[in-house]
């Protein structure tokens, strides 16, 4: 797989991860690798935040969009 934002600005390399989020491939250069908030509780309320961080990696739009405040 390629990495798409590479491949938009005329490149050629090879994805190394997909952002959780929209699934884009991206190479080491796009890939943001971000320590998320998990979430726990059942179907309806009441949900609480979990101590730990789950890292994953997203690509910058997605990043932008979690983090736009």
């Amino acid at each position: 797989m390629k990495c798409y934002m590479c491949d938009l600005e005329g490149g050629d390399s090879e994805a190394v991860a997909i952002c959780i989020v929209c699934g884009m491939g991206l190479c080491l250069e796009h890939a943001i690798r971000e320590e998320l908030d998990i979430w726990e509780g059942g179907y309806g309320f009441p949900a609480h935040k979990m101590k730990r961080t789950l890292p994953r990696f997203i690509c910058k739009d997605c990043h932008d969009a979690i983090h736009r405040g």
